[in-house]
């Protein structure tokens, strides 16, 4: 069987048995080969920008005799696939805005699509945010560490195909007395996280402080006021983000 590494692996957890699949930015088309062999796709199209990776892809399959399930096509984005020809999209190892564009340039391709597998590097709130626009339903969320990398896993589903709503997943949370979760909060560390939170999501947390903080003071270097505009709203955010950890934390013990 071909060894994936556990984050293609978490992903492949995600297509439903008996999908018909187009993976987007396949690269090695390691995702839809190991999903056949599997016997978990009937068909998939492993779409590649790049060249390099398009032979790289091409010869996977080949390689694994599975040309009759996997047709690797070379075209930006949904270029790549007509309307109703998949029922799972996955778009794996991008940063969160491209994914979001990927997904809005080919709008006219996601008809008959029913799931939507998303694993944005960087900027997830992006795409949660592209999802509420556009009608789709964050149904679940997945995290996990590897090769000292964080990676969160999106899966959405069409707003008709779903009793659950964006106003709901989206709610408002109280936690504690003058701690409260709004909507860019929710967006931003996620809304089932909150809900369930591990020890990965509080380290990604803490790392990510991490980086704002070395933001700030940077930002503190300098007297222009539009500086102290951002630093003071920077400060702000990572206060919030701070008193939710703590009371999840505490929430927990």
């Amino acid at each position: 069987m071909l060894k994936i590494s556990k984050r293609l692996e978490m992903i492949a957890g995600q297509v439903p048995s008996g999908s018909r699949m187009a993976d987007i930015g396949s690269d090695h088309a390691l995702l839809p080969t190991f999903l056949a062999l599997q016997g978990k796709i009937t068909k998939a199209v492993a779409g590649e920008v790049n060249p390099g990776p398009f032979q790289a892809a091409a010869k996977q399959v080949k390689e694994a005799q599975l040309q009759d399930r996997i047709e690797v096509r070379l075209g930006d984005g949904l270029a790549v696939i007509s309307p109703d020809e998949v029922d799972v999209i996955t778009i794996a190892g991008m940063g969160g805005a491209l994914i979001a564009s990927i997904l809005e340039a080919g709008k006219a391709k996601l008809s008959g699509v029913g799931t939507l597998v998303l694993q944005p590097n960087v900027g997830e709130s992006i795409v949660r945010s592209w999802l509420i626009d556009n009608d789709w339903i964050l149904t679940g969320e997945q995290i996990l560490e590897e090769d000292h990398k964080i990676y969160e896993i999106l899966t959405a589903v069409p707003k008709a195909q779903t009793e659950l709503d964006n106003e709901m997943i989206y709610r408002r949370r109280e936690l504690v007395e003058h701690v409260a979760l709004d909507r860019e909060l929710l967006l931003k560390l996620g809304p089932y996280f909150i809900d369930r939170p591990d020890e990965v999501w509080f380290r990604k947390w803490s790392l990510e402080l991490d980086k704002l903080d070395k933001i700030r003071r940077q930002m503190a270097m300098s007297d222009l006021d539009e500086a102290k505009r951002k630093r003071q709203e920077l400060e702000e955010e990572m206060r919030q983000i701070r008193e939710v950890l703590a009371c999840l934390q505490k929430d927990r013990r």
